[in-house]
């Protein structure tokens, strides 16, 4: 790789774990285009190599998070294993219904009125497993982390404060990401040069982009994280639209 490559990759990799750590999600939603697009990899190469920068990017971001209080372990005790499970899935079919899914989420946790919090513990575990099943899908189906899912479901319907829900997010896509990146790894779809570069700027990103969300105001944080989401929705959305009147 040349000088202006690195620099590149590590610009991205940056980018990419400010987003991960103020949104709980993987950053795959960077790394994969950007990879294809601006560094050159193949499509195989932009899919399998953003998993294994997940970890680390997850890692610091949710470290971060749990430092501040902000993490669910009982969520994650309950969510890991299914979201694991199902994590290798990939059912395409459910692609449009989990971004109109998620597109009511988000203008729920954004623009909606206020929705009860629930004290700790409260929760059934039989809900967080569900819902980490529900994320290792959606992970599977479209190559992210999943918390693009967990966070809107898990603040709306599970009564999860949103500061709490995006450490817990991060902490479980770690563990998901594992299973796909054993996979990749396995097939060669993974370019280690790319991996180290992204590395090197995902890991302050992270940590700048939760210490971001740990500092701003609940209502300017639901705002952001819904404005966010809905984006993701749309693109998502409109993409299977596309696709299925192709076929």
């Amino acid at each position: 790789m040349s000088g202006a490559e690195i620099l590149l990759g590590v610009a991205i990799g940056f980018a990419a774990g400010i987003m991960s750590g103020l949104f709980g999600v993987g950053g795959g939603i960077i790394t994969t285009p950007a990879i294809q697009d601006l560094m050159g990899g193949a499509p195989y190469i932009a899919v399998g190599t953003p998993l294994p920068v997940i970890i680390p990017t997850a890692i610091v971001g949710g470290s971060t998070y749990a430092r501040a209080g902000e993490v669910s372990w009982r969520a994650i005790r309950f969510a890991a294993v299914p979201a694991w499970l199902t994590a290798l899935v990939d059912p395409h079919w459910l692609l449009l219904v989990t971004a109109v899914l998620i597109g009511w989420q988000a203008i729920r946790v954004g623009f909606g009125g206020e929705y009860a919090v629930r004290p700790r513990g409260s929760t059934p575990g039989w809900a967080y497993a569900v819902l980490g099943g529900f994320t290792g899908f959606v992970s599977g189906l479209l190559g992210v982390g999943g918390g693009v899912v967990f966070v809107p479901l898990v603040t709306t319907m599970l009564g999860m404060p949103l500061k709490r829900a995006l450490g817990t997010s991060l902490v479980l896509i770690a563990i998901v990401a594992v299973p796909g990146t054993i996979v990749h790894a396995v097939l060669g779809h993974i370019a280690w040069a790319i991996f180290v570069v992204l590395v090197i700027g995902v890991i302050p990103g992270a940590r700048l982009g939760a210490n971001i969300a740990l500092g701003t105001h609940e209502r300017t944080l639901r705002v952001m994280v819904g404005t966010f989401l809905l984006v993701v929705s749309v693109v998502y959305g409109v993409a299977e639209v596309v696709r299925l009147l192709r076929g």
